[in-house]
């Protein structure tokens, strides 16, 4: 059966199909109509070595920050529910990113509570016609959507391009990491024996 998801979330904003196979090898297919929110989910996707795709049309003539928004949250979905019961997971996972002259700390802990806590200060607002501040909203309902906790610092900063495309990459081998099977896990990775 393995551990996939399929999500289709349709709301007067945004429709999104979104599949998600958590043992993939890092295959993504995505159109959202935001070219840098593309690029940066290819990198997620290749760097946590899930395959994803997403396919999305949102009301991006106001703005794009409805489609983020609720791809986070599609995706999010999409975790929850390939992870199951979360039965042999490592649970914890963490990675130091480094990007030319950018450092960027990541950790996960898929706990059933979600939490973002986000410190990645950029030089600039706009990276072409991606808005940065739309990365935190992504995290946000993603991380509220997946039940997890997800710490991203920016430890070394300069080309907001780079810190951002760490950010990304960073938080996807954390969660990489804390999502994989581990064999001697048994049960749940939980002295409450559940998550």
């Amino acid at each position: 059966m393995g551990r996939t998801a399929k999500i289709a979330r349709k709301t007067k904003e945004t429709q999104i199909g979104l599949e998600l196979d958590l043992d993939g090898t890092g295959k993504a297919e995505i159109e959202t109509g935001i070219p840098f929110f593309d690029h940066m989910l290819e990198l997620f996707t290749r760097h946590g070595l899930y395959d994803l795709s997403v396919l999305a049309k949102g009301d991006l003539e106001i703005d794009a920050h409805h489609t983020v928004e609720d791809i986070g949250i599609a995706l999010g979905t999409a975790f929850s529910e390939a992870l199951g019961d979360k039965t042999g997971i490592n649970r914890y996972g963490d990675c130091l990113m480094p990007m030319d002259e950018v450092l960027v700390a990541a950790a996960v802990d898929i706990s059933g509570r979600p939490g973002l806590v986000y410190d990645v200060e950029l030089p600039i607002e706009m990276i072409g016609a991606y808005d940065t501040s739309l990365t935190v909203e992504f995290l946000q309902a993603f991380v509220n959507n997946a039940q997890l906790t997800l710490h991203v610092k920016l430890m070394a900063g300069g080309n907001a391009h780079h810190s951002v495309e760490a950010v990304f990459k960073g938080a996807a081998r954390a969660l990489g990491a804390a999502v994989a099977l581990n064999q001697r896990v048994v049960g749940g990775p939980s002295t409450k024996g559940r998550l």
